[in-house]
């Protein structure tokens, strides 16, 4: 599936936090979003979800069958996935009860729930399941995987995954991004993510979009991964 970002512009007061004029986000890429703060990279991705409504412009997801503009329809719900922050977690559950919940809002069975949970073993390392707590127990850096992980477990094929290796240890984050792969391997979805760790996003990124002041200044092919050079200069002029 691929996402078509056409015309769009978002303006708080007087400062653009978005204007993309026309972009196309291809099926079955990874795409890292990267840009330092205020770039406009979460904007653009609560837009997207329909979190946040555009000036102007619109976006279209492409799945196949037919196009459809996530504030028009709803249709897009049932093969996107996003974690965006925490605040997309029910904290008063267990993980447990959370992931089950997903599971059940996407018609499946707990078995199947299992199934999928047991594929992320190596990212929970162990600290989340059985843990006999509630979300808003753990640490920052495990509601991160949590959230990830309910993002992954319906296998949906578009994923915005928005600073994903934030609050991670170095093992999580390795482990992270061989899941990142792996399941746009497996499924072919298209994942779409953004971060501040140049190296992780240029690992698993076949392409980079590079954000300054909402709009994309540099579109750049990472089959290869050849882009950090690039970034790092542009990173190194800026600071």
């Amino acid at each position: 599936m691929d996402i078509r970002i056409s015309n769009i512009k978002k303006s708080f007061g007087e400062k653009t936090a978005v204007n993309i004029p026309d972009f196309l986000i291809e099926s079955g890429e990874i795409l890292g979003l990267v840009g330092n703060n205020g770039a406009g990279k979460t904007t653009l991705f609560r837009i997207i979800l329909d979190l946040l409504k555009a000036d102007e412009g619109e976006v279209v997801i492409n799945n196949d069958v037919e196009s459809i503009n996530p504030a028009k329809s709803e249709k897009w719900k049932s093969f996107t996935g996003a974690y965006i922050d925490e605040g997309f977690l029910i904290d008063f559950l267990t993980p447990e009860e959370y992931f089950e919940f997903i599971g059940k809002i996407n018609n499946m069975t707990k078995e199947q729930v299992t199934e999928e949970l047991e594929k992320y073993e190596s990212l929970m390392g162990g600290e989340i399941l059985g843990q006999k707590k509630y979300i808003r127990s753990f640490s920052a850096g495990n509601k991160q995987k949590i959230g990830i992980i309910s993002t992954l477990i319906n296998n949906p094929k578009v994923i915005i995954l928005d600073e994903p290796f934030n609050f991670l240890d170095p093992t999580s984050q390795n482990h992270l991004k061989r899941v990142i792969e792996d399941y746009n391997k497996r499924t072919n979805a298209t994942i779409v993510i953004s971060s501040h760790n140049l190296q992780h996003t240029i690992d698993i990124s076949t392409r980079i979009a590079l954000l300054e002041n909402g709009e994309i200044i540099r579109n750049i092919n990472n089959v290869n991964k050849e882009a950090y050079s690039e970034l790092e200069n542009y990173f190194n002029i800026q600071s």
